[in-house]
């Protein structure tokens, strides 16, 4: 069966740049999230921090 499909993958034209694209969209994204991790206020991260511990939600 993989035979059949990789046959039919192989008669593309132009199937190889959709790995490549794919690989680039999945860095990027991680790349992004690392930046916007790491960018994120210490101040803001310590009060969410801190949500789970209040005894009085608000809602």
């Amino acid at each position: 069966m993989f035979e059949q499909i990789k046959h039919n993958m192989e008669t593309i034209a132009g199937v190889a740049i959709y790995p490549i694209l794919s690989l680039l969209i999945f860095f990027l994204f991680f790349v992004g999230l690392g930046l916007w991790v790491f960018s994120y206020k210490k101040e803001k991260i310590e009060e969410m921090s801190q949500i789970p511990l209040n005894d009085n939600p608000s809602l």
